[in-house]
C-alpha cells in the first residue's frame, strides 16, 4: 500500500484534493449570509448589502478558483503560465469557434428565458431584473466569478493532471462541475453534462483555459438579459411575433 502511494503523482493528487478544499472553502468563506450577518453591517449601508453580498461571492470565487489555484502551480510546481492553461494556445480557432457558437447561445438563452423556472432564477440578484443600473453593476462583479469558476475546473483541474489522466482529464473536470449544477432548473441541469465536456475538450484542443472565460459570461449575460426583459414587460413566447413585442415594450419604455 505504501509502495502504491508513493507511485502516485504528487501534483495530481495535489490537484484533486485542492479542487474539493478550494471548492468547500468558497462554500463556506464566499458564503453571502456570511458577508451579511459579519462583514456587511459594519461596511455597507442596507440598501447595498444584497448587492455587495453577491460582489464577495464573485470576489471569493475569484479567490478560490483563480488566484490560489495558480500560485499553488506556480511556486509548489514550477509550472510554466502555458503548463497551467494561462498561454495564448491556438487563439485563431478559440475566437473562431466562439464567434460562430454566440448565434447559438442568442437564439437558446432567449428559449429558455421563456421559461418560468428560469426567470425566477435569473439573474440570481433579483433587483437587476428591474433596476438596469443594477444589472450592470451586478454583471461587471460577475466577471471575478468566471475567472475562478472556468479556472478551477478547466484550468487546474484540467491541465494540472492532465500529464496523468490524458485526454481522460476532460471528463474529471466535468464531472464536479456537472453536480454542482443540480440544483439548477432541470434543463441547465442536463445540459451542463454536455457543456462541460464540450468546455473541456475546447480548451483542451485550444491550449488555453481563457476562451472558456467569454464563452461562458457571454452565454449567462444573455440569458439575464432575456430573462430581465421578459419580467420587465411580461411578455412570453419564443416566436418572432413575441420578440417584436418584448423589444417594442422595452424601447417604449417598459
Amino acid at each position: 500500500m505504501l509502495a502504491a502511494v508513493r507511485g502516485m503523482d504528487r501534483q495530481t493528487v495535489f490537484v484533486c484534493v485542492a479542487a474539493a478544499v478550494l471548492m468547500i472553502t468558497q462554500f463556506v468563506f464566499g458564503s453571502r449570509t456570511l458577508f451579511r450577518q459579519d462583514i456587511a453591517p459594519h461596511l455597507f449601508p442596507d440598501e447595498w448589502d444584497q448587492l455587495a453580498g453577491w460582489g464577495w461571492w464573485f470576489g471569493m470565487q475569484g479567490l478560490t478558483g483563480f488566484v490560489i489555484p495558480i500560485l499553488c502551480l506556480r511556486l509548489l510546481f514550477k509550472r510554466s503560465p502555458a503548463d497551467m492553461g494561462l498561454g495564448l494556445g491556438d487563439w485563431k480557432l478559440a475566437s473562431t469557434l466562439a464567434l460562430l457558437y454566440l448565434p447559438f447561445v442568442v437564439v437558446g438563452t432567449w428559449v429558455l428565458s421563456d421559461n418560468p423556472d428560469f426567470q425566477s432564477h435569473y439573474p440570481h440578484y433579483q433587483p437587476a431584473g428591474r433596476h438596469w443600473g443594477q444589472f450592470f453593476i451586478y454583471e461587471a462583479l460577475f466577471l471575478f466569478y468566471w475567472f475562478g469558476w472556468e479556472y478551477l475546473w478547466r484550468g487546474f483541474l484540467l491541465f494540472g493532471t492532465r500529464h496523468t489522466f490524458g485526454l481522460y482529464a476532460i471528463l474529471v473536470q466535468a464531472l464536479p462541475f456537472a453536480a454542482l449544477h443540480a440544483d439548477k432548473p432541470t434543463a441547465e441541469a442536463y445540459l451542463s453534462i454536455l457543456g462541460g465536456i464540450a468546455l473541456g475538450a475546447l480548451v483542451w484542443r485550444c491550449r488555453s483555459f481563457w476562451i472558456a472565460v467569454p464563452i461562458h459570461a457571454v452565454q449567462m449575460f444573455i440569458l439575464d438579459f432575456w430573462c430581465s426583459l421578459r419580467i420587465r414587460t411580461e411578455v412570453d413566447g419564443i416566436g418572432l411575433a413575441s420578440l417584436r413585442d418584448l423589444l417594442t415594450a422595452w424601447l417604449s419604455g417598459g
